[in-house]
């Protein structure tokens, strides 16, 4: 039994195949269109699919859509005779219906289907389900509360439930127009970053200032007996028109989502090209205590409601890593678990699993422990990438070598990751989700203390204040930071050790946190085996480790990993087994 999950006509558009229960599958879109948060429809990531699993589109037997237009439709109407929205706004969202309802014929084109051929049966699973499967029906909990927290999806924002064995039950929705998700995007756009996913920014910038504009954000939000929640509207104009949002093939836009109102509150919002102030850094860290304020709020609230220990998280605001981390400290709740794509990408994956427990009422087997689901690429096809790019490689007066082994290959790497030259590190399978876990990797030397402004201004040309994260072997997690559990997929952000902080320079943020990935030998025994040679050769088991990119999605094949390389300055490239050096890169 194959079923394929998708994320279509919206951002971060995806795509997952799971067989027989299992996951075989998964990956974003953008990483083929080299478009980020690409919209529209995940026509290579379905494909790709396909070939991971050796099959073609006629043996898929279910597809599964995070998307169904049609929940809540009173709510919807209610909603548009009250308010009346700008018609250019329902048309615009009766045209991106009108795509999800004919997704049928998109999905048999991408599938290579013929006429004449038997097509899947095709599932429309609402958008919220779709998060709260995607974290419940994958976590290692038979029993546990589930929420998802987010923009908005099917004209809902927040969710929340219990999942037991195969069901996952839905006890509380927020609806259309309030949304935490909305809050953090205005004030995000306020600070002079517009694009889609631009959130995480402000998440980074907020550790530089003093939160002292906590009072006046308050404004904005007002919280409610049991986990709920209002937005004063006042503030925003998401809801009647005046925001814009597009989801058609290509970038997804949002258009301002804030009034005049939120400027003679704040005074004059940032243009994107103005430089950051400490006013701006106030507001981000004051941003962050509202919204963390009201996740404390609704997670208690699941508590009370749940009477459960452990909880499943999805939905964009649980990639708000930060808050993540103090879960266990702000509320009931002593196990968390976050699969790597929780935002809009990982409907797709949830979407397939409600099909598989919910609607074919199958027993789970399933556990993702590792986010190493999308393509992977042989010697041959790294060697022939390097061949195709040999004349560029001798321009930049590169060597190739190749090693016998892993574990020459991991001493060679970490003597020049210790000798400070920044790597290039790309192997195995694609991650999947936001996050690159060891296989998609540019890695330095976290004791280092200019490594970070090395690698923000020489490599990823990107603002100063963004953090770099520490990925240290599993056995060692305790020893660094403070209140650590394991965590494979980068999403919880925890205090470094104070004895540890001169230790760890480069991947300490300025508020002595560390947004932690723990590597397990079981899950990527060469990343486990690079972080422990780079131990044996210098006593610390963390390297610092970001995203293989450069103002560009995550590289997905050895042609971009080559381009990446080329047109900056990093020093190493690590393909395989094979290691291409610049002669501008020091001798180890």
């Amino acid at each position: 039994m194959n079923i394929l999950g998708i994320n279509a006509y919206h951002g971060d558009v995806a795509a997952v195949l799971v067989r027989d229960g299992q996951l075989v599958a998964a990956v974003e879109e953008e990483r083929f269109r080299r478009i980020k948060h690409v919209a529209g429809f995940p026509r290579s990531a379905i494909r790709a699919c396909l070939a991971m699993a050796g099959i073609e589109g006629r043996d898929i037997d279910h597809v599964a859509i995070s998307r169904r237009p049609r929940a809540h439709l009173w709510r919807k109407a209610l909603f548009a005779l009250r308010h009346r929205p700008d018609p250019k706004l329902v048309a615009s969202r009766r045209a991106n219906y009108a795509r999800v309802d004919s997704v049928g014929d998109a999905v048999a084109e991408a599938l290579g289907l013929a006429r004449a051929d038997r097509r899947p049966t095709l599932h429309r699973v609402e958008h919220h389900p779709a998060h709260l499967a995607s974290a419940f029906f994958v976590s290692p909990f038979d029993e546990a509360a589930v929420c998802a927290i987010d923009g908005f999806g099917d004209f809902v924002s927040t969710s929340w439930g219990t999942g037991r064995g195969r069901s996952l039950d839905v006890a509380h929705r927020t609806f259309f127009p309030h949304s935490l998700g909305l809050l953090y995007l205005a004030v995000t756009q306020y600070l002079g970053f517009p694009h889609f996913g631009d959130e995480f920014k402000v998440m980074g910038l907020a550790p530089y200032g003093a939160p002292d504009r906590v009072a006046p954000l308050r404004h904005l939000l007002h919280l409610e007996p049991g986990g709920r929640f209002t937005l004063d509207l006042s503030y925003f104009q998401h809801w009647n028109g005046g925001a814009a949002m597009t989801w058609d093939d290509g970038v997804p836009t949002i258009g301002r989502v804030f009034t005049p109102k939120l400027e003679a509150l704040l005074g004059p919002a940032r243009q994107p090209d103005a430089p950051l102030t400490s006013a701006h850094e106030a507001l981000a860290a004051s941003l962050q205590v509202v919204f963390e304020e009201a996740v404390w709020h609704v997670l208690r609230a699941v508590a009370a409601s749940t009477r459960q220990r452990a909880i499943c998280l999805a939905g964009g605001c649980a990639m708000n890593s930060v808050a993540n981390g103090r879960i266990r400290e702000q509320t009931p709740f002593s196990d968390v678990y976050i699969q790597p794509a929780a935002g809009d990408n990982g409907t797709a994956l949830g979407a397939a699993y409600w099909v598989w427990h919910r609607v074919l009422g199958q027993p789970r087997a399933f556990v993702m422990d590792h986010a190493y689901w999308g393509p992977s690429f042989d010697d041959a096809a790294i060697d022939a990438a390097i061949a195709a790019r040999a004349d560029d490689l001798a321009r930049a007066g590169c060597t190739v070598q190749t090693f016998p082994s892993r574990d020459a290959l991991n001493a060679w790497t970490a003597g020049r990751i210790a000798n400070g030259e920044v790597i290039g590190w790309f192997q195995g399978r694609m991650e999947w989700g936001a996050r690159a876990l060891g296989n998609r990797s540019i890695l330095a030397d976290p004791r280092r203390s200019d490594m970070r402004e090395i690698i923000n201004t020489k490599i990823k040309f990107r603002e100063r204040f963004r953090p770099f994260a520490p990925a240290v072997i599993e056995e060692a997690h305790a020893d660094y930071f403070v209140d650590s559990v394991i965590d494979p997929f980068m999403v919880q952000v925890y205090p470094v050790r104070p004895d540890r902080r001169t230790v760890l320079p480069a991947v300490t943020h300025v508020d002595g946190s560390g947004r932690l990935q723990t590597v397990s030998r079981a899950a990527n025994p060469e990343f486990w085996g690079l972080i422990r040679a780079f131990e044996t050769l210098t006593g610390v088991p963390v390297l610092l480790n970001t995203s293989f990119n450069e103002n560009e999605p995550i590289v997905h094949q050895p042609a971009e990993a080559l381009d990446c390389f080329l047109r900056t300055r990093m020093d190493v490239l690590v393909l395989g087994t094979r290691a291409i050096v610049k002669t501008s890169a020091a001798v180890a």
